[in-house]
């Protein structure tokens, strides 16, 4: 299709949804380093300096997990203290969780799907994207300079929360950023026409570096330039704003230009369907494109509860006459083992809670055929 627009947003680690999913994402990798199949499913939800965790966490010795210093370290790691609040100190913790080891035989039972799921896996004949929708790819890289401001030109006074929506214009195979916008939380006393300026000067030098990696992407500013449109942004996170863990489910996958399916993937194990099924359709997707089958494809796998592998419904490309079920499908293990097993395993989850699944082409389950 030719001429259109395609919107897509990002936040920083330090919205109160974004720190929902990465204290999430801490007891799930502090789970799995206790116990490789243990079984995690937890909710997050922030307000002022409250958070509430429930869920369950089965595995070794789920009972001394220090629920209360996993929190305090993600409010820590996403910039909360040093006047913004709450700071680490300051947040109180109030847990439900079921903590306790996996029942017997539960172990072995991991590799059964424990609920029914669709989900949905993307990816286009583009690497210097990582295979990635070129917006959703661009707002990522953009929310990441954006959020680094903050210790690069400390004089701004920003602070962790923050949020940036793009609109690019595609063409066929070029792309121009048609209008853009950013939130970012910063002391009222603070000097807003040198963060306009600031974020001007940040958005020509990424532009033309992206321009550089990608052919085909302009590096020219957009007519539509925002910076705290509404107004003062002082008061943020969670205090300006309640949070919970799977709110930033589009934003998690692949921006609003693809389709979602599942339920979210922070705060759940990698034997959980959801995230699983996720990773699994992604990596079939990105398996078509890199063999040259088409240029882009999104694949739809479901589970059944009880399922050991995933099912594949549909795999729609550009060339819908094409078969590419069958053999290919056979070239990826869709097996809970496979993901449980393999994924997970000395990840920084927080990291990839706050940036995304396909941030980095080395994560596990983007390397193909190397797993």
């Amino acid at each position: 299709m030719e001429n259109r627009l395609f919107a897509a947003e990002f936040v920083f680690p330090g919205h109160p949804d974004k720190l929902s999913d990465a204290i999430a994402d801490a007891l799930v990798a502090e789970a799995i380093r206790r116990e490789p199949r243990a079984l995690v499913g937890v909710e997050v939800a922030v307000h002022r300096n409250r958070v509430f965790v429930t869920g369950r966490i089965g595995c070794r010795d789920a009972e001394g997990i220090d629920v209360e210093s996993i929190v305090r370290d993600v409010y820590g790691s996403a910039g909360y203290g040093d006047g913004w609040y709450p700071a680490a100190e300051e947040v109180v913790v109030q847990s439900e969780l079921c903590l306790g080891p996996l029942e017997e035989g539960e172990a072995e039972y991991r590799e059964l799907s424990d609920d029914q799921a669709i989900c949905i896996g993307y990816a286009n004949d583009l690497p210097q994207t990582n295979h990635l929708p070129v917006e959703h790819w661009l707002v990522r890289k953009l929310a990441r300079r954006l959020y680094a401001l903050r210790v690069d030109n400390p004089n701004l006074l920003l602070g962790p929360d923050g949020k940036v929506l793009v609109v690019l214009r595609e063409d066929g195979k070029t792309w121009a950023l048609d209008g853009f916008s950013c939130s970012l939380q910063q002391r009222e006393a603070a000097d807003d026409v040198a963060l306009h300026r600031a974020v001007r000067v940040l958005l020509e030098e990424e532009l033309t570096s992206l321009a550089a990696a990608l052919p085909g992407l302009s590096p020219a500013l957009p007519e539509q330039l925002t910076v705290n449109g509404a107004g003062d942004f002082d008061v943020g996170g969670p205090e300006g704003d309640n949070g919970l863990s799977g709110k930033k489910l589009v934003m998690d996958a692949y921006g609003p230009r693809v389709p979602i399916g599942g339920g979210a993937w922070s705060g759940k194990d990698f034997f959980k369907a959801d995230r699983a099924g996720g990773l699994h359709a992604r990596r079939l997707a990105k398996l078509i494109v890199e063999l040259g089958l088409a240029s882009e494809a999104t694949v739809t796998i479901g589970w059944f509860p009880g399922d050991r592998e995933a099912r594949v419904l549909d795999i729609a490309t550009p060339d819908s006459e094409r078969d590419l079920g069958g053999n290919v499908t056979k070239l990826v293990d869709l097996t809970l083992v496979a993901s449980g097993n393999r994924f997970g395993r000395d990840l920084d989850l927080v990291n990839i809670a706050h940036w995304g699944h396909f941030a980095k082409p080395d994560l596990p389950w983007e390397r193909l055929g190397r797993v």
